[in-house]
């Protein structure tokens, strides 16, 4: 049985057998079994991480010390979720965020102050995630909303409907009012130029 640790656009966790194209982590969470328990998050730092460490380091799925690595299918799903780029381990993509943060938000001094502000903007004390009302028309590219109930990435004149391995489904565009899983800070990134690495089935033939 796959361990519950595949990250959703929507914020929930899932067990899936699949990984996809980013792990990260929230600190170290706990496992009974192959199921977390209650806790969701150990830090307000949300990062989104190289599946492999830069130094070719691992300490397995379920630490005792470290942390708890999750999984997202590609970095826009991690970006709905309410995480970052790593510093660390994808330092150019990092540099790029904060770029467009500033140009968002304004100048920042501390990372902790951008993971603060998502902290605020992505997810209540009872982890319900925090969504948001917009226009589709003016959403950018690598946002995803919610819709028939399924979880869509914008990008371009489209909407791409995700599955567990990709994208499968995709439909035009509208102009109407939706549900944004995308914490609201992260929207005015996107807007400002930041570009997440998207799964390959985003770009596939339709």
């Amino acid at each position: 049985m796959p361990l519950q640790n595949r990250v959703l656009p929507t914020g929930e966790i899932v067990a899936a057998p699949t990984r996809g194209l980013f792990t990260g982590n929230r600190g170290i969470l706990r496992f009974d079994g192959s199921a977390l328990t209650a806790r969701r998050w150990s830090h307000p730092h949300w990062i989104c991480c190289t599946p492999a460490h830069p130094r070719g380091q691992y300490h397995g799925p379920q630490p005792t010390h470290g942390w708890t690595p999750l999984f997202f299918l590609d970095e826009a799903v991690a970006l709905a979720a309410g995480h970052r780029p790593c510093g660390y381990c994808r330092p150019k993509a990092y540099a790029q965020f904060r770029k467009a943060w500033q140009l968002a938000h304004g100048p920042v001094a501390r990372v902790i102050a951008i993971d603060r502000a998502l902290h605020a903007a992505r997810v209540t004390r009872d982890r319900c995630q925090i969504t948001h009302q917009a226009r589709l028309v003016a959403l950018p590219d690598g946002s995803f909303i919610a819709h028939a109930g399924h979880s869509w990435l914008v990008l371009g004149d489209f909407l791409l409907r995700l599955s567990a391995d990709g994208y499968d489904l995709r439909q035009p565009r509208s102009d109407a009012l939706v549900t944004v899983l995308t914490p609201a800070p992260t929207i005015a990134i996107l807007s400002a130029g930041y570009q997440p690495a998207l799964h390959p089935s985003a770009t596939a033939p339709a």
